[in-house]
């Protein structure tokens, strides 16, 4: 395991120790970088208008079409340690 992989594992387990919700843009991209570092470009159809919650967040991954997986894991890891204030 590289050392991006060790610091991707950490900052998912570190995240869940925030004792303040992050703002809604801050958990779209958190959201965002860890499903492309995860699982690469955005798959599926888009949800629909009703399904506002879903939609906001295949539209934030959807941004990061052609990101390489190892720049949105490290992107996670930096957002991460901003919101733990590191």
């Amino acid at each position: 395991m590289s050392d991006l992989d060790a610091s991707f594992q950490q900052a998912q387990i570190d995240v869940k120790t925030l004792t303040t919700k992050p703002s809604n843009d801050d958990l779209l991209s958190l959201y965002s970088l860890y499903k492309q570092g995860s699982n690469g470009d955005v798959t599926g159809k888009r949800p629909g208008r009703l399904d506002m919650v879903n939609r906001a967040k295949y539209d934030a991954w959807a941004k990061l079409e052609g990101t390489d997986q190892d720049s949105a894991k490290q992107s996670y890891v930096d957002l991460v340690d901003r919101l733990l204030g590191r």
